[in-house]
């Protein structure tokens, strides 16, 4: 089952149950897959579909954007907001991949740079490239600059 089709089920099945919050966060996470759909057509044709590859990033973005909103709400003393956020966020975790130890990403790291024969700094970017094309989703993008940065030294 695909990521499109799943959130469509569950978004259906929110709606029988009368789960407000769900509801309301799997309609913007169908919005956000589609609005990235739309935006790709141009250059890959009209009936252009996201993977779901293309669409776990999407939502990781969402995510992520998700974990700064609750900094924000917490450091203004928004308690009330901050719990709001943290009950969506569950819900669009749900559709992420787990998330991986920091022993697996140093060990997806080594084999990028095997793989990319990169042996200094200035080979970050490609060793970042292949990293990120394998942990979509299920790592911290900055964790995952950290950990590559200190495999380069």
């Amino acid at each position: 089952m695909t990521i499109k089709h799943r959130l469509m089920e569950d978004l259906k099945r929110a709606m029988k149950d009368g789960d407000k919050t769900r509801v309301s966060c799997v309609r913007m996470l169908r919005s956000r897959v589609l609005e990235r759909e739309v935006a790709l057509r141009p250059q890959k044709g009209a009936a252009y579909e996201l993977e779901d590859v293309e669409a776990l990033g999407v939502i990781a973005t969402y995510a992520k954007q998700r974990r700064e909103s609750i900094e924000s709400f917490r450091r203004a003393g928004r308690e009330d907001r901050a719990a709001q956020e943290e009950a969506e966020l569950g819900i669009i975790e749900g559709y992420l991949p787990a998330a991986l130890t920091e022993q697996e990403i140093v060990r997806i790291v080594r084999e990028a740079i095997a793989e990319s024969g990169a042996t200094s700094a200035r080979d970050t970017g490609k060793v970042m490239k292949l990293v990120m094309a394998r942990v979509r989703g299920a790592a911290d993008g900055k964790v995952v600059s950290r950990i590559v940065a200190e495999a380069l030294r």
